[in-house]
């Protein structure tokens, strides 16, 4: 099949929902349109996926039959046409692509496995993880310390939620004084409106204005609030943000935080706990790093600001009363 190369807006693939670094935050399809400073991604189906090289003695850390079988059956949450740049449907609306896609591609390849891509539902994806039908899941699954209890985890991304803004604002969001008095956009019973409300009542405290939450049924409804300036900010997830910016011209990211706030939160490769998949996972990540084929993938999808100097399993995740 012929590679090719189109520029999309984030409403090129429905949306039901995306699984975004320690909860499932419901995201609908994003505004059609976009300007020349559009960035164009590969969305079809035939493209080439970045591999490493096989290292027989991380290879030889897989529990035997994994090993034995040549293949790495991964679980996708992302059924319904998934989710760009995460995981979601190629051009010719059945074969899996994007940066999750990838990273099974690439950790698999220094396994010396096949991976085997199974496409389902959020829930679902626990359950087979739970029943072993899929040996692992790459899903921008977040690392939480419930989650922790029945699962293992080996990191390869920075969970980031994005501070997103009409282009040319001139506003930066790094603390939350930067808020202070702005309306701001989020989804309601979110870890991102949690966070917002964390730093309301921090400014309150501080003797500055709280800024104002706006809720809306769909992401066309953010984004045409924050065209027509009726919002200031919009602070969803970091991947859909970067994906929606590059893809429309439209907004941009003036500041990012993390999905754990306030420690860091980190998405990883998941599996039953106890499997023994989780250190070879970790080991094979730890060799893209090393030899830049992960930093190729992350640059694929415009996600470098989520690249992890290392991969760690189990890592401290979000806090039990965090999670939603």
């Amino acid at each position: 099949m012929t590679k090719k190369k189109k520029t999309l807006t984030a409403a090129a693939t429905a949306v039901l929902m995306v699984a975004l670094a320690g909860c499932a935050d419901p995201v609908a399809e994003a505004p059609k349109g976009s300007d020349a400073s559009a960035v164009s991604f590969d969305t079809s189906a035939g493209q080439q996926h970045i591999t490493s090289t096989k290292v027989d003695s991380i290879a030889a850390e897989l529990p035997a039959a994994v090993r034995e079988s040549g293949k790495l059956v991964v679980g996708s949450g992302s059924a319904g046409g998934g989710q760009p740049p995460l995981a979601f449907t190629a051009d010719d609306n059945k074969t899996p692509i994007g940066v999750e896609v990838d990273i099974a591609y690439l950790v698999s390849s220094v396994l010396g496995l096949q991976p085997e891509i199974q496409t389902t539902s959020w829930e679902n994806l626990f359950l087979g993880l739970d029943s072993g039908k899929y040996q692992a899941g790459v899903s921008n699954i977040g690392v939480s310390e419930l989650r922790k209890e029945k699962y293992d985890f080996a990191t390869y991304r920075l969970g980031l939620h994005a501070w997103e803004a009409k282009k040319g604002s001139g506003l930066k969001v790094d603390k939350p004084a930067d808020i202070a008095g702005k309306t701001v956009a989020v989804s309601s019973g979110t870890l991102q409106e949690a966070i917002l409300l964390d730093w309301n009542k921090q400014n309150v405290a501080a003797g500055l204005k709280p800024a104002t939450p706006k809720y809306f049924q769909s992401a066309t409804d953010y984004y045409l609030a924050l065209d027509s300036g009726r919002i200031d900010l919009y602070l969803g997830p970091n991947p859909t943000a970067t994906y929606h910016g590059a893809t429309s011209g439209k907004t941009e990211i003036v500041g990012t935080v993390s999905s754990s706030y306030p420690v860091q939160g980190l998405v990883g490769v998941t599996t039953k706990k106890d499997s023994g998949l989780a250190k070879p996972l970790a080991d094979a990540l730890n060799a893209t790093i090393q030899d830049g084929s992960y930093a190729k993938v992350l640059a694929k999808w415009h996600l470098e600001t989520e690249a992890v100097p290392k991969s760690l399993v189990n890592p401290p995740g979000l806090p039990k009363d965090k999670q939603k």
